[in-house]
């Protein structure tokens, strides 16, 4: 493991996320990546399909900085419609597994009245530590 998690022993165990990471190293952030494509096109209104896409550019910003998905911190979710997160979780899940991989780092989602883009559903941003 590239970071320490930090969970509590008498806690119960978080699915899919951490409550905590300690990291020493060079920081990496990221501004918020919608569900479209590098060129700012939508090719899905597909909420795990945006998801797909969002997580797509938060890795090929970090991949800029000589960043890789375990160095990922932080990610912060911004979805237009908790619902239709929680109906295509299963399909996240899938999407996340095969991009990030099973790193899972402190995650917080927050439901908003809407994003700038019309289309957009979700908005991530992330923060990853790149190791001394």
């Amino acid at each position: 493991m590239v970071h320490e998690v930090l969970h509590p022993r008498n806690w119960k165990a978080t699915p899919g996320y951490s409550n905590g990471i300690a990291a020493t190293g060079r920081m990496v952030f990221t501004g918020g990546m919608i569900g479209w494509n590098g060129q700012q096109e939508f090719e899905t209104d597909d909420f795990a399909g945006q998801v797909r896409l969002a997580l797509q550019s938060v890795v090929a910003v970090l991949a800029e900085a000589g960043a890789r998905p375990e160095h990922l911190v932080r990610l912060t979710w911004y979805v237009t419609d908790k619902r239709e997160y929680l109906a295509a979780l299963k399909d996240i899940g899938q999407a996340y597994k095969e991009i990030v991989g099973r790193h899972y780092p402190a995650m917080a989602l927050v439901q908003v009245v809407a994003l700038v883009e019309d289309r957009a559903k979700v908005e991530i941003e992330a923060t990853a530590v790149i190791p001394a």
